[in-house]
């Protein structure tokens, strides 16, 4: 008898244990299901950031064959080097017009730009001659940017009158990022057509989100030169391009830079006060010329070597251009 209760005790707490189950089951089925995190592939179109940065005289504009397209724009400048595009790979471009491609790009475009970047109105006629101005430019084609950001400033006054008002000083830029949205990094492609001889696309190997166009000096900083020539006469190099009437100085400018300033419309006569203030300085330091210099150095004994050296340094020109970049408002 007393087997038969436990068999039967038994048997019915197995009967609640099975009846909780299928509750719990039940229960379960009814609820929401929580989704599983989103993986690293499941991202959404469009955040990757990535910069396309433009460092030496450059000024960008609104493509007047496509709105959703800019163009940067910068002369071939004297004394530098030919402008060259770099991500992990890189190439040197010639003269000539430049598409670059994005992959997926999304996002709002830019409807201002940073005041800290120079501003500047040209009219349609101007900004195509400048387009059209083979073998003197470099024009780089893009689509819009979420933002123009700034990646290099240096003190100076833009302005109209020559020299520019003190009032206009600021700590303005000399490189400018444009910042995308992006679905990848892969599929990055530079096309175009140079002013002479052909361009293979390239397709650019963007492993860090950065892509640089960069016009470089062809030497290093001279000692000599207070007045930032190199600087002064690349933004001439650019404004003449463009047509515009606009001047750079420096805070630290003396009447003796500018009477010796490109930009200057009312140049000293006098021979001496005419001359670069790197030529002046080299004049007065070699007393010969700077080419039989350079081939008595190469034939002179090593105790005399040092003098020489010195001497070609001086007229190396400089490695830190501080031409501020224009943002270009376009006008009938």
């Amino acid at each position: 008898m007393k087997h038969s209760r436990h068999c039967v005790r038994l048997l019915a707490a197995l009967a609640s244990v099975v009846v909780a189950t299928f509750s719990l089951v039940a229960c379960q089925q009814s609820q929401t299901p929580t989704p599983a995190p989103a993986t690293a592939e499941s991202k959404a179109v469009g955040t990757e950031k990535v910069f396309v940065e433009f460092r030496g005289p450059w000024a960008f504009a609104p493509d007047p064959k496509d709105a959703n397209s800019v163009l940067a724009i910068a002369p071939k400048v004297k004394g530098h080097l030919d402008l060259y595009v770099q991500a992990s790979n890189q190439s040197m471009l010639t003269t000539g017009v430049y598409d670059l491609t994005l992959p997926g790009h999304t996002g709002l475009a830019a409807a201002t730009a940073n005041p800290d970047i120079a501003q500047a109105t040209i009219d349609t006629a101007s900004l195509q001659h400048a387009i059209d101005s083979k073998s003197a430019r470099y024009v780089i084609r893009l689509p819009k940017p979420e933002e123009y950001m700034i990646a290099g400033r240096s003190k100076s006054r833009v302005g109209t009158p020559y020299p520019p008002l003190a009032s206009s000083e600021k700590d303005y830029a000399i490189a400018v990022a444009l910042r995308y949205n992006v679905a990848s990094l892969n599929g990055f492609l530079l096309g175009g057509t140079p002013d002479n001889g052909s361009f293979n696309p390239l397709l650019l190997q963007v492993e860090q989100p950065n892509i640089r166009f960069a016009i470089e000096p062809a030497g290093a900083d001279n000692p000599m030169d207070k007045c930032d020539t190199h600087s002064r006469e690349s933004f001439h190099e650019l404004t003449t391009l463009l047509n515009l009437k606009l001047f750079v100085d420096f805070p630290d400018y003396n009447d003796a830079c500018h009477k010796s300033d490109l930009q200057n419309v009312h140049p000293a006569k006098a021979e001496v006060d005419s001359m670069r203030p790197v030529e002046q300085a080299s004049v007065s330091l070699a007393g010969f010329d700077l080419a039989a210099a350079f081939s008595e150095f190469l034939a002179a004994p090593a105790a005399s070597m040092r003098r020489y050296e010195a001497m070609l340094l001086f007229h190396a020109p400089g490695s830190d251009c501080k031409a501020p970049d224009l943002i270009l408002t376009v006008t009938p």
